[in-house]
């Protein structure tokens, strides 16, 4: 997979150079202090992934996000937390504090890696077929696979497609959020964010602004927490 770094502090650009360099499945093949640089950059070049800073001069990261093709990865950089909603609201794979952990870094990069992997292989794109009183159906590879209900941990938008966190794996499926809600029981599953919809007996905590489920941190969109909040809690927070 390769990658470019677009921040218009040269430092940034360095310290996230030095510690992509690290991590041997990824390239850097271009870096940009604005983003009218790295637009132009990519009406010639084809990019998997982009580090991207928000508050830059004359056109900021957020807008650079929302004019990308489908197919290009995002991984935002900022030292600002109020962004980060707005940030999965355009797709963005993941957010980065700054400063950034190495640790924290790999971690977003192993989630690009894993998606684009799941985007490139045709066997694994399926179609949601139908869904019963207690499990719903994917078709892949000319096979049916019945996923219980009670395995599916949460479902993550991507792009055109979501994914699938069931208890053991992920699938992916060319299908919007809202339709899979539509076809899902709605006393089990919740939409919490434009990004995610969760089986609520999966949650293990929860605070104003994220869902921790095992070790996955999701966050909770605004509009949607006070609806989250009634239907979780029964009206008692």
């Amino acid at each position: 997979m390769n990658c470019i770094i677009v921040d218009d502090e040269p430092l940034a650009r360095e310290e996230m150079r030095n510690l992509v360099e690290e991590i041997s499945a990824i390239e850097i093949i271009g870096e940009f202090s604005n983003a009218l640089s790295a637009m132009e950059y990519l009406t010639t070049k084809s990019v998997d992934l982009i580090f991207l800073d928000i508050e830059m001069p004359t056109v900021n990261g957020l807008d650079f996000a929302q004019s990308l093709p489908k197919d290009v990865l995002v991984i935002l950089t900022t030292a600002y937390t109020q962004y980060a909603l707005r940030g999965f609201e355009l797709d963005a794979l993941d957010y980065l504090l700054k400063p950034i952990k190495k640790d924290r870094l790999a971690k977003a990069i192993d989630k690009a890696l894993t998606y684009k992997n799941l985007l490139n292989l045709k066997e694994n794109q399926s179609t949601f077929e139908d869904a019963n009183e207690d499990a719903v159906f994917i078709k892949s590879d000319r096979k049916y696979y019945k996923i219980l209900f009670g395995d599916i941990r949460f479902i993550e938008a991507l792009k055109d497609y979501v994914v699938i966190y069931t208890r053991t794996n992920k699938l992916i499926t060319a299908m919007n959020l809202k339709t899979m809600h539509q076809k899902l029981p709605a006393h089990i599953f919740v939409r919490v964010s434009k990004s995610y919809l969760i089986n609520l007996s999966f949650i293990d905590s929860f605070d104003n602004h994220t869902i921790y489920i095992d070790k996955f941190e999701i966050p909770i969109g605004e509009i949607y927490r006070e609806q989250f909040f009634k239907q979780y809690t029964g009206g008692l927070l």
